[in-house]
């Protein structure tokens, strides 16, 4: 199997390596990952990219987004499957997974038509995690590669993509046992607020803090629910955007014609 490795920590993240080196007798991986950390960049683009070459595979001087079109694009890449991450900190929710560098290169693969998994790690501190700077070991990451692992090995060939585009797969820190894997859906629950002091104005995500404490509302088979409960969170999704058929809409589009 030819397994395409990227992430928006960067090419040099602990949670890059763990989930490469979990992969390496898996299949053939490369990796072509963003030279520098370029999270919560959701499917930001460029017009050009310099390229260095690593022992991994690849370092792009820019995003993820870029990484995976410039690996099947340019450098001659056929991978069998995309697997993005490992992140350091969780893509739970569905109005996170937009913003997700982590997550958009999922996407990107989907739209080449290649099955992909974005896995990322849930550290449960009471702060937004997506900007903070915190120490996360190599070894924290080993619940994550143990998944992914698994999910590589097994997804592929069973028709699993032949329903879902991409799998969002978000895990704990290890514990005392191996954790419990769950299907789920991305939570609606939204919990962003803003402050203003002077002619500044604070944004904050108190999901984060809400979530350390174990005071969620997310109704059980939810992303977010799984993973404060010390589960692994896989949600089978599709490539935005999707469409449905909607008769009040049918019924004003047609109404357009009419001058008054």
């Amino acid at each position: 199997m030819e397994i395409l490795l990227t992430n928006d920590d960067g090419i040099e993240a602990d949670g890059l390596h763990a989930i490469y080196d979990a992969l390496s007798d898996v299949g053939d991986v490369t990796a072509v990952a963003p030279a520098t950390d370029q999270s919560a960049v959701g499917r930001m683009m460029s017009h050009e990219v310099d390229i260095d070459e690593h022992d991994l595979g690849y370092a792009v001087h820019g995003t993820p987004t870029d990484c995976v079109v410039a690996a099947v694009g340019a450098l001659d890449l056929t991978p069998d499957l995309v697997v993005s991450g490992c992140n350091r900190g969780a893509n739970l929710g569905e109005y996170v997974l937009g913003r997700s560098g982590t997550v958009s290169a999922a996407v990107e693969a989907a739209f080449f038509g290649l099955p992909a998994i974005a896995v990322s790690l849930y550290v449960p501190v009471g702060e937004d995690i997506s900007t903070s700077d915190f120490p996360v070991d190599y070894g924290e990451y080993a619940e994550a590669a143990r998944a992914t692992r698994y999910l590589v090995k097994h997804t592929v060939d069973t028709g699993v993509f032949e329903q879902a585009d991409y799998l969002n797969v978000n895990c704990p820190v290890p514990g005392d046992e191996q954790a419990q894997m769950v299907v789920t859906r991305p939570s609606r629950v939204y919990d962003m607020d803003a402050e203003r002091e002077g002619t500044t104005i604070h944004l904050e995500d108190r999901i984060w803090e809400r979530m350390a404490e174990g005071d969620i509302t997310d109704p059980e088979g939810t992303d977010r629910r799984a993973v404060v409960e010390g589960r692994v969170s896989v949600s089978p999704l599709t490539a935005p955007h999707t469409t449905e058929h909607h008769e009040v809409l049918d019924g004003l589009v047609v109404g357009y014609d009419d001058p008054n």
